[in-house]
Order: C-alpha cells, then sequence, then structure tokens
C-alpha cells in the first residue's frame, strides 16, 4: 500500500474505528506473543518470570529514560521540519479527544502487549537486531517517513538494550509507557491549543 492510499484509508475511519483498531492489533500481538511463547519457552512461567515490578530499575531508568526520550523528541519537534514528524495524522487522531485516563490506559495495553512479544518473547529467542526491526515494521505507517522509521528503530535498540542489561520487562514496559503517555498527553493539549488560537 503507498503512502497516498494509507492516509485515505486512515482518513475515511471514524475516532472509534481507529481505536477499535488499535485495540484489536493489541490483542492480536498478545495472541502472537502467547502462540510462540508457548512453542519457545519450555513453559509460560519462565516469560512470566521475565517481569520483576519490584525492581527500583522500573523507574530509575525505565521512567527517566523515557521523560528524557520525549525530552530529546519534544526539542527536536520545535526546532525540525514538520514533515519529518509527519505520520500521517494518526497519533493525533488517537489522542486529542481523549482525557488523561484514556491516553493512559491506550498506552498501558500498547506497552504491555508489544514488550512482551517483542522484547519478551522476540528478543530474548532471537536477538536486539530482528526485535528491533520487526518492532519498527509493524509500526507500519513510519515506512513512508525515513525520519520516523530511524526514529522508532532507534527507540527500540535504546528500549532493547535496556531490556539486555536489566532482563527485566517490567523496566521496558515502563519506559514505553512513560514514552506513549506523554508524547499522547503532549500531542493532544497541543491539538487542544491550536483550536483555541483559531
Amino acid at each position: 500500500m503507498k503512502k497516498n492510499e494509507y492516509n485515505q484509508l486512515i482518513k475515511g475511519l471514524t475516532d472509534r474505528e481507529l481505536l477499535f483498531h488499535l485495540f484489536l492489533t493489541q490483542i492480536i500481538l498478545l495472541t502472537i506473543a502467547f502462540v510462540l511463547g508457548i512453542i519457545l519457552f519450555e513453559n509460560l512461567f519462565d516469560l512470566v518470570s521475565l517481569f520483576e515490578w519490584t525492581d527500583p530499575y522500573v523507574w530509575q531508568i525505565g521512567v527517566l529514560v523515557g521523560i528524557a526520550i520525549v525530552i530529546i523528541d519534544v526539542v527536536l519537534m520545535r526546532f525540525l521540519p514538520k514533515s519529518l514528524y509527519d505520520d500521517g495524522g494518526l497519533n493525533e487522531r488517537i489522542f486529542r479527544n481523549k482525557n488523561i485516563i484514556h491516553i493512559a490506559i491506550i498506552s498501558a495495553v500498547v506497552a504491555f502487549s508489544e514488550e512482551i512479544l517483542f522484547r519478551g518473547v522476540i528478543q530474548t529467542h532471537f536477538g536486539i537486531v530482528i526485535s528491533s526491526i520487526i518492532f519498527a515494521l509493524v509500526h507500519y505507517r513510519y515506512l513512508f517517513n525515513w525520519f520516523l522509521f530511524l526514529n522508532i528503530i532507534f527507540v527500540s535498540f535504546i528500549i532493547g538494550y535496556i531490556f539486555l542489561v536489566t532482563e527485566n520487562l517490567a523496566v521496558t514496559v515502563a519506559m514505553h509507557f512513560t514514552i506513549d503517555f506523554l508524547l499522547g498527553v503532549f500531542i493532544r493539549y497541543r491539538t487542544l491549543g491550536r483550536q483555541v488560537d483559531v
């Protein structure tokens, strides 16, 4: 599918349909993680044991590195051409009319399902390079924008490296959640600011 066709498809969906497809995608990713987990792990408890929520690195690394990535991203958005951050308007459509709790729920579901599959299952068995490439490819809309594609691969490598060092999925879920939540809040309030200016 070409960029124009993809953009038209997204524009043709209501906000409710976009949200439905987002959650459906996450269910599919969790299902794939579950099936691969059964195949690749001796038992699923080995996958569950990758989570250690009481580890102080969840906050000291996961949340703080997530905040640092968002700060860098927001600064770059102010100075780089808008076209470099053009994802076809999908992120704005997802977050612009959501309240903080809804943004948190979306971010938590996405962070949890994607980290289980990409770090917990794929990276554990096939390595950081394979998991980062597949992670980037799943974020299909970024394939149309070289900057966003490189950005998502870079962030995926950072998350993957943190998982490599900590061996704790709770740290990467916290980091992924922090990034998505803060960017979602940023998008919501930036959109509200534009509406007030009009």
